[in-house]
């Protein structure tokens, strides 16, 4: 285990980068964020392949610079349980894990939709989202600089509403799955502290991540979330810095036990159930077909976008690991599923 702390680029903005800096808190790996989206922190440093934040670099001595540019937080979070000890954010019961895996891709890929329609599709939230993405890419830039950057990136990003699937249809849809979804939350992590249990998994820190955006930065989704959970709004400031949070030396004791899953997890599961299965089977189908585009019905109301190859692949990854599962273990997720609307992930085309 490298003991240098490990270097990565992001932004305040990016929910992604505040899951990661979340974690590595949590799990006391030493790291030194550079708040320099788009510009790697030393000059001889690669660029990703792909310009996502945050990007991490890794040590690598096969490099040519003697580090690697690393993007997507899901496998990075797996490549940090493998080489840093202590204080694992996945479950080591193979049920609770698969649910994790699942929770966290459904915040990652379902509950960024809802954070990029109410960051530009709302004028108040529009309005505040360009000063603020202009000033965390460089806090000193000159107003008539900042106010040149914050119209020109606020208009890209408006008219890229569609590639999620935002638009005057589907508005309805998407806002209230973050009702329901606030709902389901508190019921969930008032039970135990957090969303598997009593100690923080990679699913928490995922939702988490999300709602620094939609509960703390956007005006219009961070009046819903404090009008309808007072739990889940103070939940957010607990999950920033989780380093002196000390969880049990038995995790086994920390999850759900399994005369609880069922009924702790339904709230939730019947969310994801509702908007993201029916969300990711659509679009599995279109690209398998060679479609561009798709329609859908989710939550009842028509649904259209462009297709999204990585989304795609989140399906095939989610059913790997059920079918990964021992015949136990996917016979309790069977059970625990049931009438949530997830079912068809996993039996489905």
């Amino acid at each position: 285990m490298d003991t240098n702390p490990l270097e990565l680029i992001g932004s305040p903005g990016s929910p992604y980068t505040r899951k990661m800096v979340a974690l590595m808190r949590y799990r006391r790996i030493p790291y030194a964020v550079h708040w320099t989206p788009g510009k790697p922190p030393k000059p001889h440093y690669p660029r990703p392949k792909v310009a996502l934040l945050p990007t991490f670099y890794f040590p690598n001595e096969e490099a040519e610079s003697g580090v690697e540019a690393v993007i997507d937080s899901t496998p990075i979070i797996r490549r940090l349980e493998r080489e840093y000890e202590g204080r694992s954010v996945i479950p080591n019961d193979p049920v609770m894990a698969f649910f994790n895996e699942l929770i966290e891709d459904y915040a990652d890929e379902w509950m960024t939709k809802i954070m990029f329609h109410y960051r530009w599709a709302h004028a108040e939230d529009y309005a505040n989202a360009g000063p603020m993405l202009a000033y965390w890419s460089d806090v000193k830039a000159e107003d008539d600089v900042a106010k040149e950057t914050a119209e020109s990136f606020s208009r890209r990003q408006y008219d890229r509403l569609y590639v999620v699937g935002s638009n005057e249809v589907t508005s309805q849809t998407i806002e209230a799955s973050y009702a329901r979804l606030i709902e389901a939350l508190d019921a969930t992590i008032g039970a135990y502290g957090f969303i598997l249990g009593g100690r923080p998994s990679s699913a928490d820190f995922a939702v988490y991540g999300q709602l620094t955006q939609l509960g703390m930065v956007e005006p219009t989704p961070s009046r819903i979330l404090r009008d309808t959970s007072h739990r889940v709004r103070a939940w957010l400031d607990i999950m920033e810095d989780l380093s002196g949070f000390v969880p049990s030396t038995e995790p086994e004791k920390d999850w759900f036990d399994v005369g609880e899953r069922g009924r702790l997890l339904k709230p939730l599961l019947t969310e994801i159930g509702r908007t993201y299965a029916p969300f990711l089977i659509a679009n599995y189908s279109a690209i398998k077909d060679g479609a561009e585009t798709f329609e859908a019905e989710i939550d009842g109301r028509p649904w259209s976008q462009p297709v999204f190859p990585y989304q795609a692949k989140c399906l095939i990854w989610l059913r790997e690991a059920y079918e990964a599962l021992d015949e136990g273990s996917r016979s309790a997720v069977d059970t625990i599923i049931g009438d949530t609307g997830c079912e068809p992930l996993f039996n489905g085309v």
